[in-house]
């Protein structure tokens, strides 16, 4: 779709002046500008662990600044608190949504400012508002529904009215897209627009690139907490783009020499789940993972990825079925079993499965070893061997900060707790690695860096299930590609041979290969 720009420049929404943002000694925002104008949506790109998110958070009023000046519409302004933010029409859309699931649309919305007819909630008048808001930037919302019931995309809806109810006319996106399917993500590009078309200012913390280029005006790169430029998007390339964020040419392309697959590792037969609802989403599926192979399974979202992973790792019992891993059935063993059987994973959610966030990243490096040595000894943990095993792997996946070994693995940036666990997994160097979603809020520079393990993982001759949403990174990697829709594989084809229209097809149910 041909993008409009809505930009006034003679307006200046947002002016932030030589912010810099301490953590005791890490400097988090190293005297970092940005200039924001009405109507405009202003991209800022960096690692993870740049200092995006830090700095958003300082103009929100999350954190406050070590030093620097922050002007709103031409006025020079303390942002003490989220509440001083939203006065001075400023809303935050945060990665992790924070809305109430037993509630409805409408109830969520207006959570801390109910209108009232006297002492009484008002909730039509509530009611009218929000659907007036929703049809007037074209969102499409229930304000019946309740938050437990909808889909992650129809999430980020309430959350972008929640700001818009309380009057925001800039509003801050913190990596939006991480979480939605292709179709979901057209989606909120359609509504970014509309925001802006209203005179709207949109500032959007992506390292996403391709939406950078679909969406955006003004693209703002930080690099290890400081400032690298400010550009316009439609005067550069992905590549260059890139090149700024990294400071050095990224590949994105995975090298990959041809192999001839080995015996059976994986061999799911026949699997039968039910999901949280207790509803059958899986539906007899069967799916066979090989030596010195990639599988992708590509699917919609809500296809029964979760479940089938679930059941593979040990973390849901499946209905009826057969796992056999090196000829043995696994089906409904638990994960301790499934982990000293051959199987490790990096799971789909990384503050929920993957780690434990009050954890030193030294310790979560040896979550599933640490009875083992050289970690302990007669039920005693060494830490020298226990440190000194981290300060290899957070120097070899370069982890950030360096030197984090002894930090809580909560106070890493998303991307970096992800690394963490790519490190711990990859080491555990097991017969089948199931990679969910892997790349999940990674940067290009680290994206890269993930995809070259996996490759490196294939041509050791261990075997791989890579279960992602996003389809350029299926194709890229996989020697196999399965697709599943309503709980089945409705079809296979050769990485090579993938064609974008003809997944997308199959994974709508459209087409069936055999």
């Amino acid at each position: 779709m041909e993008r409009t720009s809505h930009v006034d420049e003679s307006v200046i929404a947002i002016e932030m002046k030589e912010i810099v943002k301490k953590f005791g000694d890490f400097v988090a925002n190293d005297h970092i500008s940005l200039t924001v104008h009405k109507g405009e949506v202003h991209a800022i790109l960096g690692e993870n662990g740049a200092g995006k998110s830090t700095l958003m958070n300082v103009l929100y009023g999350l954190y406050r600044p070590t030093s620097g000046e922050i002007h709103v519409r031409g006025k020079k302004e303390e942002i003490t608190d989220p509440s001083r933010a939203i006065e001075l029409g400023i809303g935050m859309v945060h990665q992790h949504f924070m809305l109430v699931q037993p509630f409805t649309v409408t109830e969520n919305i207006i959570l801390g400012m109910e209108p009232t007819k006297g002492i009484v909630l008002d909730m039509k008048t509530a009611r009218k508002k929000v659907e007036e808001l929703s049809k007037r930037y074209n969102m499409q919302v229930d304000p019946d529904a309740h938050i437990e019931d909808i889909s992650v995309g129809m999430q980020q809806r309430v959350e972008i009215l929640k700001v818009l109810y309380r009057g925001a006319d800039i509003l801050i996106l913190d990596e939006p897209t991480a979480s939605l399917t292709p179709q979901e993500i057209r989606e909120l590009m359609e509504i970014i627009r509309n925001l802006t078309a209203d005179g709207k200012s949109v500032i959007l913390i992506t390292h996403k690139l391709k939406e950078i280029k679909a969406c955006s005006d003004v693209c703002t790169i930080i690099r290890q907490g400081k400032y690298i430029d400010t550009v316009k998007v439609d005067e550069v390339t992905e590549q260059d783009l890139a090149s700024m964020m990294v400071g050095r040419n990224v590949e994105f392309v995975v090298e990959k020499k041809a192999m001839e697959p080995g015996e059976v590792v994986l061999d799911v037969k026949d699997i039968h789940g039910k999901d949280y609802r207790g509803v059958e989403i899986l539906k007899g599926l069967n799916l066979t993972v090989r030596r010195g192979e990639i599988v992708g399974l590509a699917g919609v979202d809500g296809n029964g990825q979760t479940e089938l992973v679930e059941i593979l790792t040990g973390l849901r019992k499946g209905e009826s079925g057969a796992v056999w891993m090196n000829g043995k059935n696994l089906f409904n063993k638990s994960p301790k079993e499934i982990f000293e059987s051959g199987i490790t994973s990096i799971p789909a959610d990384r503050q929920k499965h993957g780690l434990i966030l009050e954890f030193s990243v030294a310790e979560n490096l040896i979550l599933q070893n640490y009875k083992k040595s050289p970690f302990s000894r007669k039920g005693v943990l060494k830490k020298k061997a226990i440190e000194d095993h981290a300060k290899v792997l957070v120097e070899k996946f370069d982890v950030r900060p360096s030197g984090s070994e002894s930090r809580a693995a909560g106070t890493l940036s998303g991307g970096n707790q992800q690394k963490v666990i790519i490190a711990r997994e990859i080491t555990n160097d097991s017969d089948l690695l199931i990679a969910v979603n892997p790349t999940r809020g990674l940067d290009v520079g680290a994206i890269e860096f993930v995809h070259k393990y996996l490759v490196e993982q294939r041509n050791k001759n261990k075997a791989v299930l890579l279960v992602s949403f996003e389809l350029d990174e299926i194709m890229s990697l996989s020697d196999r590609i399965e697709v599943i829709f309503d709980g089945k594989i409705s079809g296979s084809v050769e990485g090579s041979k993938a064609d974008e229209n003809e997944l997308g097809l199959m994974m709508a149910g459209g087409v069936r290969h055999d």
